[in-house]
Parts: structure tokens; sequence; C-alpha cells
């Protein structure tokens, strides 16, 4: 895992794919997103664009809290793998870990 990455919260498409193609070709391989960003398919756009082969990169992304649950969460990481373009992500993370945090 690399110990230095690109988190593209909060960018739109075109920033993202923008940020990670400029990232990827300075040499950064670890690309952190999530389903709540919404950006994830921008994310493999660039990926894809890039011929960086997928075994040099460490791809991140997260479970919506709306999601939790084993099949929730099942079908969850297919749609973010089909929206990425990807086989697998290296990391994939429960992005929150309850849906009611403070009484919880």
């Amino acid at each position: 895992m690399p110990a230095l990455g690109l988190g593209v919260a909060e960018l739109s498409d075109d920033e993202t794919e923008r940020a990670v193609s400029a990232a990827l070709e300075i040499g950064c391989r670890l690309i952190d997103t999530a389903a709540a960003y919404g950006n994830e398919a921008a994310v493999g756009r660039a990926i894809a664009a890039s011929g960086i082969p997928r075994a040099e990169l460490f791809v991140t992304t997260k479970l919506a809290t709306s999601d939790q649950g084993f099949k929730g969460a099942m079908d969850a990481c297919t749609a973010s793998l089909e929206r990425l373009g990807l086989d697998y992500v290296d990391l994939y993370l429960i992005h929150w870990p309850a849906r009611r945090w403070a009484t919880t």
C-alpha cells in the first residue's frame, strides 16, 4: 500500500478525472474514492485512460452508510466495481461505522 495517495471527496466528475489523471501522471498510485462521493465512474475513466497496469495501482472505495448489512454491502461493492470499471478494489472500507452514531 502506497504511503501517499489522492482522495477525491467533493470533486465533480470533471475535476475528479483531471485530478486523478494528473496524480497518476506524476507517480501517485493510491486513489481513494467512495460511493457517497458520486465520482467513482470518473475515477475509473481516469484509471483506464492512464494505461497504467491495474496491478500497479491501489484503489480504495467505501461503503455508503445506507448500504450497510450483508446483502446491501455485497450489492454496493459490486455496483462500485461496475462504476469504477475494475475487477477488484484493494481496500473496501465502511465509510461511517453506524447509522446513528450518537446513540450506538
